[in-house]
């Protein structure tokens, strides 16, 4: 992502600043919401870390599972400060402590940064979360918690300051609060006080930030026995391709019902067609699990699903592969689930997997991507799922030198997904062609929408972009790519930046595309878990 800080001027900021306030009004005294005005982000994976001011310490872009910020030295007070002069604000990243140099060393965000030695400090130290300042001396404690805090574990800080008033979170979790009124704006930053740590998916916004966990579905899954295993994709993933006619997952095969991780991994990974029933949230272990060929695994209800973990649709990345193998990973259908907190990502399809359908998902509040489809991957369709609460969204293609894979693959469908305040990579697209983005609904994307790279084919039509900055481009970074953006809905969002050809579509598959101006209203009342068939 592009570093980026946000201002009040232009019709669209000015039209943000409305809904937002209109919509805390409305609230009355509640505590702000999701609906946070981005100030400043900044994730570095665009390599470098312009823009911040450093005082010292060893301060690198390094990559450390996706690109971060890391300060490397122990041995210093090191501290990284960017942005404006900010009042109100929310300072969020993600932190992995590496090491302390000693007791009452942290690794924390900074708010309201007067300079490098002035400012309200979150920290995650050996003993526990500190919340406290610095006025040009040493720290001063406002407030701490006993908490365990293991090196090399990434966690979500986030520290708020409205007023006086300053709070701390941890994992989405309030832990420490103070009151203190030495500062009253500022600038937000990084830290490790004789530390080192590792920073990423820095975000600023002007109240409560979007990272904050939801509440967890509950209403009560239906009797035993309803298991919605039954249905059609659109889209690539009901081609006939690749010797797959279609995607039909189980069918044919037995239905089980699920309810713990070991009988959950135990499913998905069997051979020969299955049908998974996946009843209440199941906690998995940390990390990625591997789903067999003919799969279908579906919720039960409207509170089920999986945190913890991820799903990976594919066999081990092998750069060496350049063609479909024979034992790629195929037909499989993963619907109605919810995906909370994987440690990587909540869905990922990789190394030629084919003819794959995600669809009526809610999916929010992971490590990095929430679906990621990458190295020549193809026939997939990607349908009415609800995305929410997190920056790093969709990605399509690995990066943008994997052309030998994925140029001539990564045929993928998306159409009907809620895109709902998530900043970026909605999707991010490198070589696909032709890659289908029709009949979403997009909302308050303060990044991009659909950003198509790396000599990609992007066809976006009938889309609705509410609040959207920058709807299409084909300019957002790296090799540029083609797309071409026609019967769209703009409301208060920016205009395409497309160019270029892109084959048609319907070359490969027929659809019929809803009144763009509808969109939104089909997309909010169909989209997510427990609404199979609405």
């Amino acid at each position: 992502m592009r570093q980026r800080t946000a201002t009040r001027t232009g019709s669209l900021l000015a039209a943000l600043a409305a809904a937002i306030a209109a919509m805390l009004l409305g609230a009355l005294a509640m505590v702000p919401s999701a609906s946070a005005a981005t100030l400043f982000g900044d994730d570095f994976e665009d390599g470098d870390a312009a823009g911040w001011s450093r005082s010292g310490g060893s301060w690198s872009v390094v990559t450390d599972g996706s690109r971060a910020y890391r300060q490397s030295g122990i041995s210093a007070d090191a501290r990284a400060v960017a942005g404006s002069g900010w009042s109100g604000q929310s300072v969020q990243a993600r932190v992995k402590p590496i090491a302390f140099n000693g007791t009452g060393r942290y690794a924390a965000v900074l708010a309201r940064a007067q300079s490098t030695s002035a400012y309200y400090f979150l920290g995650l130290g050996d003993g526990g979360v500190v919340l406290g300042k610095r006025a040009g001396g040493g720290p001063v404690t406002l407030a701490s918690a006993t908490a365990a805090v293991t090196p090399g574990t990434w966690y979500t800080l986030r520290l708020e300051a409205f007023g006086t008033s300053l709070r701390g979170f941890v994992d989405g979790v309030e832990v420490v609060s103070a009151t203190d009124a030495a500062y009253s704006s500022g600038r937000a930053g990084l830290a490790g006080y004789y530390a080192s740590a590792s920073f990423d998916d820095v975000l600023v916004t002007d109240v409560a930030g979007p990272s904050q966990p939801p509440v967890t579905p509950t209403v009560t899954p239906p009797p035993p026995g309803t298991c919605p295993t039954s249905g059609t994709p659109a889209g690539f993933a009901s081609v006939n391709a690749w010797g797959q006619n279609g995607t039909t997952g189980g069918a044919g095969g037995p239905t089980v019902e699920v309810d713990t991780a070991s009988e959950l991994i135990a499913a998905i990974g069997q051979s020969g067609p299955l049908n998974i029933c996946v009843r209440g949230m199941i906690a998995v272990p940390a990390g990625m699990h591997n789903v067999a060929s003919d799969k279908t695994i579906v919720g039960v209800g409207s509170g089920s699903g999986i945190t913890g973990g991820g799903l990976n649709i594919g066999l081990p990345a092998d750069d060496a592969i350049t063609s479909p193998p024979a034992d790629a990973v195929h037909n499989v259908i993963i619907r109605n689930l919810v995906f909370r907190g994987a440690t990587d990502d909540s869905i990922n399809v990789q190394m030629f997997s084919h003819h794959v359908w995600v669809d009526h998902n809610d999916l929010c509040c992971g490590y990095d991507g929430l679906l990621d489809i990458k190295r020549g991957s193809s026939y997939v369709t990607v349908s009415w799922n609800h995305v929410h609460q997190h920056t790093k969204t969709m990605l399509l293609g690995h990066s943008d030198g994997n052309a030998a894979q994925d140029v001539g693959r990564l045929m993928v469908t998306y159409h009907h997904n809620w895109f709902d305040r998530t900043p970026q990579r909605n999707p991010r697209v490198r070589f696909g062609e032709p890659v289908h983005v029709y009949n979403n609904y997009y909302v308050y994307n303060t990044d991009t929408g659909v950003a198509c790279q790396a000599d990609a084919g992007c066809l976006v039509e009938g889309n609705y972009f509410e609040l959207v900055e920058e709807p299409v481009t084909n300019s957002y970074a790296g090799p540029s790519g083609r797309c071409v953006a026609r019967d769209n809905v703009f409301v208060e969002s920016g205009q395409p930046d497309c160019g270029g050809s892109v084959r048609e579509a319907r070359d490969f598959y027929a659809y019929t595309l809803d009144d763009p101006n509808t969109v939104k209203a089909v997309v909010t009342a169909g989209a997510g878990v427990g609404r199979i068939g609405a």
